[in-house]
């Protein structure tokens, strides 16, 4: 952004570079400076008017004012002086894109040291001379350090190649140590970075479905067809897990209405029991009044194969569906709710904070979700909005009388 305002310096040292350059431009000047060209003519104007005006002999001193001789000298050196910083921070402005400024600086001092003098270079690049005179003695042992890192690099590699590249800092630290190479586990893993080696680091991936071999075998009801003509009559549920900031989780169970997305049940706990889907459906039984002639649809979880989760079902008058076991694409519906969740609260985070963060994590999405929440499936109308469409309005409760 242009400066708007100049103090009165800058204006005099600015006419003052203007002057010092026989046969050069206002424009030039001005954009050298980086201010408007009128905005320098003005001031040359005004500059000139004042050298023709009264001149005043004496100050309130008593003393004499300075000769315009001298000012003009003075002027002149400091625009000199300018004019050498601007070279400077010019030469100096490639040494800075590199990750270790400081040495960079203390690089550029040396690389410089004979046309502008060290103290001059420090001084305008923002460093203490002692600090660039120990940098400057102490190269010899750093050029020992870089040599060692090499060998060091070296052996690392062979020990990474020979490991199939599956090797990390742990693994390579105690194989150089049982070939007599003593060596600090950091010192492994700077090197390692520095030449970007890493070892095979396998995502483990969190399993909240886990199928009990011995429940009782439920059939498939929807044959993915995830949609209902009415509100209440098939629901999809299913576990998915929080991550949390100190590798803790916790775990959300969800229950759906097919046919306004409505989320009408949910339950968030540090546990996978069959409580937590119980929970879910008992808050799903209670938004609704009541879930008989209802289907549930899940996948093959331990929890939603429990004799428990069963026997809550038949007392909600609610019939079971699952899908094959191992097949995402059978409770798809289910997954991409809870994929959504994720996706819209942590914004591409990995964890949230605490697990307390987790919870109004969820309270907040879920209510903005049911009450807010724009769906594509529904025409971009919230859930609640689209079940209100449903309901008959009393022209239609009328006709129908």
């Amino acid at each position: 952004m242009v400066m708007k305002h100049y103090p009165p310096e800058f204006r005099a040292e600015a006419v003052a570079l203007y002057r010092s350059r026989p046969g050069a431009t206002i424009k030039s000047v001005a954009q050298d400076l980086g201010v408007n060209h009128e905005t320098l003519r003005n001031w040359i104007r005004l500059d000139d008017a004042q050298r023709t005006g009264p001149q005043v002999t004496t100050s309130a001193t008593g003393a004499a004012p300075p000769s315009p001789e001298n000012e003009n000298a003075a002027l002149r050196r400091r625009v000199r002086e300018l004019e050498e910083e601007r070279d400077i921070l010019r030469k100096a402005a490639r040494y800075f894109g590199g990750r270790d400024a400081l040495v960079n600086r203390f690089q550029f001092v040396a690389d410089h040291q004979r046309h502008h003098g060290v103290k001059r270079l420090c001084q305008v690049i923002g460093i203490a001379r002692s600090s660039y005179y120990h940098w400057k003695v102490t190269a010899s042992d750093r050029a020992a350090r870089v040599a060692d890192d090499a060998r060091l690099a070296a052996r690392i590699r062979v020990i990474h190649r020979e490991s199939a590249g599956t090797y990390g800092v742990p693994r390579i630290t105690a194989e150089l140590h049982d070939t007599g190479h003593r060596v600090n586990h950091k010192r492994v893993a700077r090197v390692m970075r520095q030449v970007g080696l890493a070892g095979l680091r396998l995502r483990r991936r969190h399993r909240t479905t886990v199928a009990d071999p011995t429940a009782v075998k439920v059939p498939d009801l929807l044959g993915r067809d995830f949609t209902a003509e009415t509100p209440n009559t098939r629901y999809v549920g299913d576990i998915t897990y929080l991550p949390i900031a100190d590798h803790t989780f916790l775990y959300l169970a969800t229950v759906m209405d097919l046919c306004s997305r409505r989320l009408v049940g949910w339950a968030v706990a540090d546990h996978m029991r069959t409580e937590l889907v119980l929970d879910a459906l008992h808050a799903a039984e209670r938004t609704r009044g009541s879930l008989a002639g209802a289907i549930f649809h899940s996948d093959h979880g331990a929890q939603y194969g429990a004799k428990s989760f069963a026997d809550a079902c038949r007392a909600a008058g609610v019939t079971r569906s699952m899908g094959a076991v191992g097949s995402s694409a059978d409770n798809a519906a289910a997954e991409s709710l809870n994929a959504s969740f994720k996706r819209e609260t942590l914004q591409g985070a990995q964890s949230w904070g605490s697990a307390r963060e987790a919870r109004l994590a969820v309270f907040g999405w879920a209510h903005r979700y049911n009450t807010r929440r724009r769906h594509s499936y529904l025409g971009q109308m919230s859930p609640i909005d689209y079940e209100n469409s449903l309901l008959p309005t009393p022209a239609t409760l009328a006709h129908a009388a």
